[in-house]
């Protein structure tokens, strides 16, 4: 058939997609602006009640000694092959098992993965990773360097940078986010994989376009989208909004010491700190719509019953897109969000029965 003639066929797909899209973007950025005015608010009513912080993030100049407990591991380096980056993870218990790769979210980094590495070092190779953007790893400044094909070659490259073929990869948040596509598009180097409080993408998108209260749930990921913004806005009053979003008596890590507070906002106190992670928020609606995905890789799933941002009845979403036998999720009583640091013990307790064939 004449390029023509199937140019003007498919002329009108093409353009109801770009309107489409064009009529999505309307929406995000009205959102996003409502989201910054409720933001912006916020954030005035901290400086107003604690004037002396001022408009701007205090400089940690000193990593707090958390970050360096020999307990948890050694401090390593590794450059990426695909794109040269350099990225900066903690390892323990090499040579005592398979790889045990841990993803962490936002707003975190390494040691949110702090309980996991002492618990499983001695059996396996266990790795937490700062993702690009974060911590001690190289951040580029452009949003474009932080897509999802990016980061998910990232992933493969310190698999294999590590010598080898496969892993059991955990992710939390973002971490979990990015170990679901991972597993459907690199599923040779995913041998078991354990989520915990996050979806794929492609489900998180029919399931929010069905119910309406997610979106409420997600309101932050509008304001993430402008430029400049939603940092300032973070780091009004010392870093408040960051603050309570970790430390709520409800909603956050009750338990969080100072000094693990510290370890957190201490990266993003840094010039430049909060921008990389925020771009990975501003590449999520680069790839919508999305096609629905079979998922297929063995998978152990952790739900908090209590999470404040994903709603419970994604669980169910999420099974519903599982070969039989491939899934085994639990949703934990009274737990919200932060799984790995609030309710590790139980945590711990699931994974050691999920890979319990692995050990034997």
């Amino acid at each position: 058939m004449p390029e023509l003639v199937v140019t003007a066929l498919l002329a009108p797909s093409r353009l109801t997609l770009k309107l489409l899209r064009a009529f999505m973007w309307s929406l995000v950025f009205s959102a996003a602006l409502v989201a910054a005015a409720v933001y912006g608010c916020i954030a005035l009513t901290h400086v107003m009640c604690r004037p002396r912080r001022g408009f701007c993030g205090r400089p940690r100049h000193t990593p707090p000694v958390c970050l360096s407990d020999p307990t948890l591991g050694e401090h390593c380096f590794l450059i990426l092959r695909s794109s040269g980056l350099r990225l900066h993870y903690v390892s323990a218990g090499r040579g005592k098992g398979a790889l045990m790769l841990f993803l962490h979210g936002f707003p975190e980094n390494w040691f949110s993965w702090r309980y996991q590495l002492r618990e499983f070092q001695s059996r396996f190779h266990v790795v937490a990773v700062d993702l690009r953007g974060y911590g001690s790893s190289d951040a580029p400044k452009d949003v474009d360097c932080y897509t999802i094909d990016l980061l998910m070659a990232d992933i493969q490259d310190v698999i294999l940078g590590l010598g080898y073929s496969k892993c059991i990869l955990v992710g939390h948040d973002w971490g979990a986010l990015l170990a679901w596509n991972f597993s459907i598009y690199y599923p040779s180097l995913v041998e078991r994989m354990v989520v915990v409080s996050a979806a794929p993408m492609s489900v998180y998108q029919d399931y929010s376009l069905h119910h309406i209260g997610q979106f409420f749930r997600s309101n932050y990921i509008f304001l993430f989208q402008l430029p400049w913004l939603p940092e300032k806005l973070l780091s009004m009053s010392d870093f408040q909004i960051l603050k309570t979003t970790l430390t709520h008596r409800k909603r956050g890590i009750p338990q969080l010491t100072p000094s693990e507070l510290e370890a957190f906002l201490y990266d993003f106190s840094q010039p430049g700190g909060l921008t990389g992670p925020l771009n990975y928020y501003r590449n999520i609606f680069r790839t919508f719509p999305l096609e629905p995905q079979e998922l297929a890789t063995p998978t152990l799933l952790l739900w908090g019953e209590k999470d404040p941002y994903f709603e419970q009845g994604l669980v169910e979403a999420i099974s519903s897109r599982f070969l039989p036998g491939r899934l085994e999720a639990h949703i934990l009583p009274g737990t919200g969000h932060w799984i790995p640091q609030t309710n590790p013990a139980e945590m711990h307790q699931y994974m050691w029965a999920f890979l319990q064939d692995l050990l034997d």
